[in-house]
């Protein structure tokens, strides 16, 4: 490691733990808290006038809750750290895609810093160093 990469390496590892923890809590929430069956309530009876399949409602609650809680405990540790940002990535695609066709004018303040602390670990992908992924492969 360069010295004067150690400040893009702290950039990174802070990225990933901040988005991790938003993500993590997310997920715990709809997971523990909330409960999947109330996720799914919430979204059921606007995807049924838009005539989306049911199963699609569920498949994309399991999908994005599981990988936000489970996504971002492994982006804090820095494990699979180059595949990890992929499934986060492909789960804000799934919410953003759900709430513009659920509520065609709906509030970007949750999602939008996300993406961008998203976009910028995925920029600074090079300079991972601080993660479980760099001891194992050592």
């Amino acid at each position: 490691m360069y010295e004067n990469d150690i400040n893009f390496n702290i950039a990174e590892l802070f990225l990933r733990c901040f988005l991790g923890i938003l993500i993590t809590f997310q997920g715990y929430d709809k997971l523990f808290i909330v409960k999947l069956k109330n996720v799914i309530n919430t979204f059921k009876e606007d995807a049924v006038r838009k005539k989306v399949p049911y199963f699609v409602i569920i498949f994309t609650s399991y999908f994005t809750s599981i990988t936000e809680f489970f996504g971002g405990i492994l982006l804090i540790l820095g494990i699979f750290h180059d595949l990890v940002p992929l499934f986060i990535a492909l789960d804000l695609l799934i919410v953003g895609f759900a709430f513009s066709f659920l509520k065609p004018v709906w509030d970007l303040h949750h999602v939008f810093p996300r993406v961008i602390l998203l976009a910028s670990i995925i920029l600074l992908d090079k300079y991972f160093y601080f993660g479980i992924d760099t001891l194992i492969m050592k």
